[in-house]
Parts: C-alpha cells; sequence; structure tokens
C-alpha cells in the first residue's frame, strides 16, 4: 500500500463521513432552515472530499485536474444552490418579500 493510496483512503473516509451525518442531519430535523444546514457540509466538503480522494489516488495526470475542478464547481455550486433555497424558503414563509432585493 503506497502513501498515496493511504492519503485518498483518509479523503474518501471523511467525506464519505461528512457525506452520512449530512444524511443523518436532514433525516433528523424537521425544519427547513436546519435541514439546509445539515445539507451544506454535504456540498461544500463531503463531495469535495471524495473528488479529492479520486484525484489523489489517479496521480497527477489530465484526469486529476479535471477532478479537482469538478471539486471546486461543486463548493460553488453548493453554496450558490444553499444560498437560493434559503431564500426561496423564506419567501415562501414570508419571511422575505419577493421584491426585496436582499
Amino acid at each position: 500500500m503506497t502513501a498515496r493510496h493511504v492519503c485518498a483512503l483518509v479523503l474518501l473516509v471523511a467525506g464519505t463521513g461528512v457525506l452520512l451525518l449530512s444524511t443523518v442531519g436532514l433525516v433528523a430535523l424537521p425544519r427547513p432552515y436546519q435541514r439546509l444546514h445539515a445539507l451544506t457540509p454535504a456540498s461544500t466538503v463531503g463531495g469535495p472530499l471524495v473528488v479529492l480522494a479520486l484525484a489523489v489516488e489517479n496521480g497527477p495526470r489530465r484526469a486529476a485536474v479535471k477532478l479537482v475542478l469538478v471539486a471546486v464547481i461543486v463548493v460553488l455550486g453548493g453554496a450558490v444552490t444553499a444560498m437560493a433555497i434559503g431564500r426561496a424558503t423564506a419567501q415562501h414563509d414570508h419571511l422575505l418579500r419577493r421584491d426585496s432585493p436582499e
């Protein structure tokens, strides 16, 4: 077992753990805002850790660069999606006006 394989395994276990804990939070928490807080680490930490594990296991090749790019897109997309879902939920609950710039 090489050091690269061990590093990839540690990243994979950490990412999978974050994803599993986020899933438990999704099932256990009752309110939409609490669920949103539970799922945000899945997209900002869990998924990218799994993608980085694949990139480390693949080695310094072209595919690893593509995987790192996917991880960056997942992090940015997850943050934007979480904000959009929070805003839509606030508008639905009449906590925020639909035409509000905030």
